[in-house]
């Protein structure tokens, strides 16, 4: 059972310098622990993201890390220009020595899509038609493309990725529909919804990749992504859990509470409270007995083949948060792993 990370770098209550340095540090631990991936969320203009540009937080991740691949989940699209992300992403991939992940995405914000001047309306016509441009630039010698909102004639391409023909592409599923489309596209999906809906994401999403690509071709990775607390006991998780969720929640909100609009409702809409969110399967803290299986069942229940766990969220100290890995890593990923080999997990995904 491969686990990787999920991060909004969301804001604590240290200054950004010792936040990032404590970040940096936390992602060494997890390629010390081999973990696949590190994915982190891009946000602007609010405190649930604090790497508002990631390609600048990767190239440090890269320079520290040797083995730990990573990317974002996702770059709004509708906010870059193509042609600098096709570059970046290129130089990204080099100076980590071929190690990069892809996810692209419209945005889940229209604030932040308005305070970039963008029309929150197009966003999903702009990321269909960036990210056409996008795969394309970053397989060819030149670039001419000619559509509703962008134009390039004839421009070269010296630039491309270590990694042929383009890294690895991520899609985060919320929706059977939206599974299908990343099962014909080739891209592994994420799911941050509870074991049971995302069940009916992984099974069309097996249905569209065999129909696409029959047996012969490995299934990607499926992920399914939970907050996680690990402690010595339910009870002292559960303090920790409560108390760094409510200033996470307040974070992830901010953004409704400064610019009220009714005519939008979150994307992805999070319970108030740790118990709640626990309820719906999203998140768990607890023993290293308790968190092994509530995460066994749920991959189970849900068909992935991949965990991501958010471990440092909220006002999560270092020091707790480095507990809390250390638990998991020496008590809960083997059980994780003997559930795998006894069969009671999906196997293990190939590399695309």
């Amino acid at each position: 059972m491969e686990v990787g990370v999920f991060d909004h770098l969301d804001r604590g209550t240290v200054s950004l310098q010792e936040f990032y340095r404590a970040r940096l540090e936390l992602v060494q631990l997890y390629e010390q622990a081999g973990f696949y991936s590190y994915h982190v969320a891009e946000h602007h203009g609010s405190p649930i993201g604090m790497a508002p540009s990631p390609n600048v937080f990767f190239a440090a991740m890269a320079q520290r890390t040797r083995r730990l691949r990573f990317g974002p989940l996702v770059y709004v699209l509708p906010l870059y220009h193509p042609l600098r992300l096709i570059e970046e992403i290129a130089m990204l991939d080099h100076l980590s020595a071929g190690r990069m992940e892809l996810g692209f995405g419209r945005g889940a914000s229209p604030i932040e899509s308005r305070s970039y001047g963008a029309d929150p309306a197009l966003r999903g016509e702009v990321y269909e038609e960036a990210l056409e441009l996008v795969l394309g630039g970053l397989t060819s010698e030149r670039l001419t493309f000619h559509g509703k909102y962008y134009h390039f004639d004839d421009v070269p391409l010296v630039m491309k990725p270590l990694q042929r023909p383009i890294p690895p592409l991520w899609y985060g599923s919320h929706s059977p529909e939206s599974a299908a489309f990343a099962a014909r596209k080739g891209m592994q999906i994420v799911s941050l919804d509870g074991p049971g809906k995302t069940r009916t994401y992984t099974d069309r999403y097996r249905e569209v990749w065999r129909a696409s690509y029959g047996d012969a071709q490995p299934l990607p990775r499926l992920g399914l992504g939970r907050f996680i607390v690990v402690g010595s006991s339910d009870e002292a998780a559960m303090t920790l859990a409560r108390r760094a969720y409510r200033r996470w929640y307040h974070s992830f909100y901010y953004l409704m509470r400064e610019f009220p609009d009714p005519t939008w409702q979150h994307v992805h809409i999070r319970p108030p409270e740790f118990d709640q969110l626990r309820e719906t399967g999203q998140g768990v803290a607890g023993s290293p007995a308790t968190v092994s299986q509530f995460l066994i069942e749920h991959l189970a229940q849900a068909g992935c083949n991949y965990l991501l766990g958010q471990f440092a969220f909220g006002d999560l100290t270092l020091s707790e948060a480095r507990k809390s890995l250390e638990l998991f890593v020496i008590r809960v990923m083997p059980e994780l792993q003997a559930a795998q080999a006894a069969g009671l997990l999906q196997p293990s995904a190939q590399a695309c």
